[in-house]
């Protein structure tokens, strides 16, 4: 049995140990919607190629691939090494890789019984009489063919939802897959007690190696626990019953890092701290739908985006990390980015855009209900009392992460906390969340955003091929979700990565990847 308190490191194994406080919904990959569930699939999965520390595509899977002259037909060549996990759905224990194995776990994603909300990633997918244009015409070759040149598909290929999983897995576990995953990764399932821990044993045959011809990963298992208070997770993780931890929480922001964002000295000697910019927007979104009549007034959308001060946000309750909202939805660091439009601080504007409404001064406002975690919560009061200074009353709903995400897919919240990790590093994947034929639970629209001139210049830019023509295109959408502002924009988030000095060679990247691969414990 594999423990996660101080006696893993009374053992000759090598045991990575870290918290995930949202939980985890799922192991399979059809569902890694959320950061959590990506993390467990970057560990369990693997697709046809990877992003590296620099976001740049390199093979996984596949070894090599070619991309037609005409940007329509991508044609990958597969490695003839990889094999699942064993597992007792094959007849003799484990089984290679084929190509087949791709066609039939991407029509799985687009298959609308298992309803992936990943399925939208394949819109741009050729379809004749119904069937998507996947196609194996040997064993070591796969095939996929568009409808329009779109420069980002092949980095959407290292989305957890293009990974490879076994039919044999699927039909023997049914809908019970999501607790028993077989896939091709560096470990392999051991067992999960839901909401109390995750076990992953290292995968003995898995197929990529270090440069001095090691086989990966180095590690002999994960332990993944649940604990949902982020001051005991702290705690934990300074005691030593963790390795990692990710992120920073107002519960003890303060006492690990200095107001400029250093690490303290107290912690100097025995933590290692990894900055690196994050491609993650966080935000607060209206749903459009479904919305009172009062919020479907674009002048009070427009007011709350200028009644509270961001950068004083990220100054006292984010002891600077990261950099204030101000500049549209998509992050620093990407295509689109401008800092020439968005929204800062304005009082006076703010109660303007109301009095214009037919609310001067707040005055036959109702009161807003903000559903939020209680992980946003200092931030979620802040910008309460900083609208409140314009007038605008607001109630704070805090739920537990699962069931907000829940109420947000069924469209039963007007108004909510909400972040975009990017899935592939290109603007569009932000700009995704506008498309009116995105709306969620399908698709990532959430706020069930609708606007036909803001669809005209999505289409076209997913078309485009010249990069300097595409980013101007996502500058002007970026600017009609400004205007018509269904969502007001928090911060544009960055990795802060907590480790003992004892863990050494963790990875990462801008969109936050946790590559275990080539972590090593010294004890």
């Amino acid at each position: 049995m594999v423990a996660c308190g101080t006696s893993d490191r009374n053992s000759d194994k090598q045991i990575f140990r870290y918290n995930e406080s949202a939980g985890i919904a799922s192991l399979d990959p059809a569902f890694a919607k959320d950061q959590a569930m990506i993390w467990a699939s970057q560990q369990l999965f693997n697709g046809l190629i990877q992003l590296d520390t620099d976001l740049t595509v390199q093979p996984a899977i596949a070894k090599r691939w070619e991309i037609s002259a005409d940007g329509l037909t991508y044609t990958f060549i597969l490695r003839s090494d990889v094999y699942f996990h064993r597992n007792a759905c094959f007849a003799d224990g484990r089984r290679k890789v084929v190509a087949s194995d791709f066609v039939y776990s991407f029509n799985r994603i687009v298959d609308e019984k298992v309803a992936s909300p990943g399925r939208w990633i394949f819109d741009n997918v050729a379809v004749t009489d119904g069937s998507y244009a996947f196609s194996a015409p040997n064993d070591t070759t796969f095939v996929v063919t568009l409808k329009q040149p779109f420069a980002p598909f092949l980095g959407m290929m290292g989305m957890p939802y293009c990974s490879v999983v076994p039919h044999e897995a699927v039909e023997h576990y049914g809908a019970d897959f999501r607790q028993n995953p077989v896939g091709t990764g560096p470990f392999r399932f051991q067992k999960w007690k839901e909401g109390v821990k995750l076990v992953l044993q290292r995968n003995p045959n898995y197929f990529e190696r270090d440069d001095e011809g090691n086989r990966l990963p180095y590690l002999d298992a994960i332990a993944v626990t649940f604990i949902v208070d982020k001051q005991t997770v702290f705690l934990e993780f300074v005691k030593g019953n963790l390795d990692f931890m990710n992120s920073l929480d107002a519960s003890y922001k303060d006492e690990l890092l200095t107001r400029t964002g250093q690490l303290r000295e107290k912690y100097a000697e025995s933590i290692d701290m990894v900055s690196l910019p994050f491609l993650n927007t966080e935000y607060l979104g209206f749903q459009m739908e479904k919305n009172s009549s009062v919020l479907k007034d674009k002048r009070v959308r427009q007011a709350i985006n200028c009644a509270f001060d961001r950068r004083k946000m990220m100054k006292y309750l984010r002891n600077n990390v990261g950099l204030p909202g101000c500049y549209g939805f998509i992050p620093a660091g990407l295509p689109g980015f401008d800092t020439t439009a968005g929204y800062e601080y304005d009082l006076p504007r703010a109660k303007r855009l109301l009095a214009e409404a037919g609310y001067p001064n707040g005055k036959g406002l109702p009161t807003l209900t903000l559903s939020t975690t209680s992980s946003y919560l200092d931030l979620c009061k802040y910008v309460q009392q900083q609208l409140g200074l314009a007038g605008i009353k607001t109630e704070i709903d805090v739920n537990p992460p699962g069931a907000l995400r829940e109420q947000i897919a069924q469209s039963k919240v007007q108004w909510f906390r909400g972040s975009w990790i990017a899935d592939y590093p290109d603007a569009e994947n932000y700009l995704s969340l506008f498309y009116s034929k995105n709306f969620c639970p399908q698709g990532p629209n959430y706020t069930h955003f609708n606007s036909k001139e803001f669809d005209r210049l999505y289409l076209q830019s997913k078309a485009e091929t010249n990069d300097s023509v595409r980013a101007e295109l996502y500058k002007r959408m970026n600017a009609i979700v400004i205007d018509e502002a269904p969502v007001v924009v928090l911060y544009y988030d960055q990795i802060l990565h907590f480790t003992h000095k004892n863990v050494k060679g963790l990875r990462s990247n801008a969109m936050n990847a946790l590559d275990l691969r080539r972590v090593k414990i010294e004890n």
